[in-house]
């Protein structure tokens, strides 16, 4: 079977132009008229373009979109989408609205300072009918161009319109073969994308928390986050200015012990952060490794552990960062105040662990150096390794000989924090364990999980529930 060969950016722009069933606006803010000059450029535009604009002056844009607290922000994306669309349709619809299938594209940028190498961020948006007088539909990203100069960033953002739009008409019927085609005429490092929503009636059987899925899977950024509900969140927006409270895991499943871990943790942060200060947004974070089997990840059962975070109240983050450090750097770009990652003892070891380390040159003092080096802490769950056994603290922690001096400094200096525990059951229980309950058919596993994932395990029978054994 021959493999279809892709597009060039200028063969995408000149097929749409040729395509004479699409008509319609680019709005275009910040960054030039990126995306509209391709159109221009190849020939043709005057069968697909009824109008670009520009407003950058805040006043002029204020006048035509309303008035906004931040100019580069999702709300005036849609602003600008809502306003453009519903304004060619008033003037088109009568004329040409059976034969046209109308969209409106719309960006508004930030390309950051050449001087200080800031990387270019933009919300980026398309409203479209995919067929002739049908409902429209929607695509919105945010993107972050990593380019130092201004001009290559704009190049980028042209290059990803072109991409989006014909991703829209040509491949709504495969989100997943859309999200890869954003990647065409550009090499990985000269961007990202970190949120991508679908919606309307080309979009009807799509589930935005597996597109989020997809753009870490295909690279285009290395965390994607959602809400409790399934709405898919841009990171830098919903961190911004917040306490972060944390917790790593597999959470297959998530179990009673997990969550009276967060929420003793969490009490002690609001605590720790006094009064008048913002309650931490409590994230709960999954890495592509722990969703793997084999290699490949198995989509139900991962929507199966979100469904459960998400009945739980937790807003979820899908990334590809194998080391602590990885994640709070990340975290760190999107928030300025404290952040905090909850673990258990089990965890903890594991961070100091030589052999966790031997994929990084700089080994664990690399791993702590960059770990806390921007305030970050560990808030620490004790742990029994049996019923009976002691039990296991932040302060009482055996490690190796030669770390025992770098583990009683963090401890000393409050990096490494012990979590207060009033009641102890079930502390030697790991989620692994429960697993193996789960299927080999004990019923004793349904009073280690909360309710939600109790009924949800049994409903869809996954993570190996086939019912209990007599």
């Amino acid at each position: 079977m021959a493999i279809e060969k892709k597009a060039s950016t200028y063969q995408k722009a000149h097929r749409i132009n040729r395509d004479a069933s699409r008509h319609g606006t680019f709005a275009e803010i910040g960054a030039g008229q990126e995306v509209a000059r391709w159109f221009f450029r190849v020939g043709g535009a005057a069968a697909t373009v009824a109008k670009t604009i520009s407003a950058y002056d805040m006043a002029v844009s204020d006048a035509i979109y309303g008035p906004s607290d931040r100019y580069v922000s999702r709300h005036r994306l849609r602003a600008m989408l809502d306003y453009e669309y519903d304004l060619l349709l008033q003037r088109l619809s009568d004329k040409r609205g059976s034969e046209s299938a109308f969209f409106c594209f719309a960006d508004t940028s930030a390309m950051g300072s050449s001087s200080r190498n800031e990387p270019g961020r933009s919300w980026v948006g398309v409203r479209f009918q995919h067929r002739p007088q049908f409902a429209p539909s929607e695509i919105i990203l945010h993107v972050r161009m990593q380019e130092p100069d201004n001009v290559q960033k704009q190049e980028v953002l042209g290059i990803l319109g072109v991409n989006l739009l014909y991703g829209a008409f040509y491949h709504w019927q495969d989100p997943n073969a859309l999200i890869r085609s954003l990647r065409d005429d550009l090499a990985r490092e000269r961007y990202e994308v970190d949120m991508i929503r679908f919606a309307g009636p080309a979009f009807a059987g799509v589930d935005n928390r597996l597109m989020s899925l997809q753009l870490v899977e295909q690279a285009f950024t290395p965390a994607a986050m959602f809400s409790a509900g399934g709405e898919v969140l841009q990171p830098s927006e919903a961190l911004f200015r917040k306490p972060v409270l944390i917790e790593r895991g597999s959470f297959r499943p998530v179990t009673r012990t997990s969550m009276e871990l967060l929420a003793r943790a969490c009490a002690q942060f609001t605590e720790a952060l006094g009064a008048g200060c913002e309650d931490p947004i409590v994230v709960m974070e999954m890495s592509l490794r722990n969703l793997l089997s084999g290699d490949r990840i198995e989509h139900d059962d991962f929507l199966a552990r979100v469904d459960i975070l998400g009945a739980l109240g937790k807003t979820v983050i899908i990334s590809n960062f194998g080391y602590y450090y990885g994640l709070a750097e990340y975290l760190r770009i999107c928030t300025d105040q404290p952040i905090v990652f909850a673990l258990g003892v089990p965890n903890l070891r594991r961070l100091f662990d030589d052999s966790y380390y031997t994929g990084l040159p700089g080994g664990i003092l690399e791993s702590c150096g960059r770990l806390f080096t921007s305030g970050i802490k560990l808030y620490v769950h004790p742990y029994r390794g049996t019923p009976a056994g002691p039990l296991i603290t932040a302060e009482n922690m055996k490690v190796a000989p030669h770390l025992r001096h770098l583990y009683l400094h963090l401890v000393e200096n409050g990096m490494i924090v012990p979590i207060r525990v009033a009641g102890e059951k079930n502390l030697h229980i790991l989620p692994k364990e429960v697993l193996r309950m789960i299927q080999s058919g004990n019923p004793a596993w349904e009073q280690l999980v909360p309710q939600p994932g109790v009924d949800l395990i049994k409903q869809r029978r996954v993570f190996g529930y086939s019912g209990e054994k007599n």
